[in-house]
């Protein structure tokens, strides 16, 4: 599901919300997660999942084409982690109606 399927699902779930307001609306939401995350804060959604950011420290990592030893810096990276009720729906569903891998 892509940015622009979210628009166009809470367009038509929202008979009163334009595409242009339903587009905004996910924006906005974006726009503040993103921020909050960039701030270094915890997002819960409770019954959907948590995002945080974690550090993955400095490290030595290996050039794949020379072998080349190389210094990899310290990175903050976002992390999801579902909820509760995400996990078990999910796996409720099972791999049966999993849709096949992109190519």
């Amino acid at each position: 599901m892509t940015r622009s399927d979210i628009v166009e699902e809470l367009a038509a779930r929202f008979a009163q919300l334009t595409h242009r307001d339903a587009e905004s609306a996910v924006k906005t939401i974006l726009d503040a997660m993103s921020d909050a995350l960039v701030r270094g804060n915890r997002i819960e959604i409770r019954g959907f999942g948590s995002f945080s950011v974690s550090r993955r420290p400095p490290r030595i990592g290996r050039n794949p084409r020379s072998g080349e030893r190389v210094q990899v810096p310290e990175k903050r990276v976002p992390h999801f982690k579902p909820g509760k009720a995400l996990r078990e729906s999910v796996d409720e569903q099972g791999l049966g109606n999993a849709e096949a891998p992109a190519p």
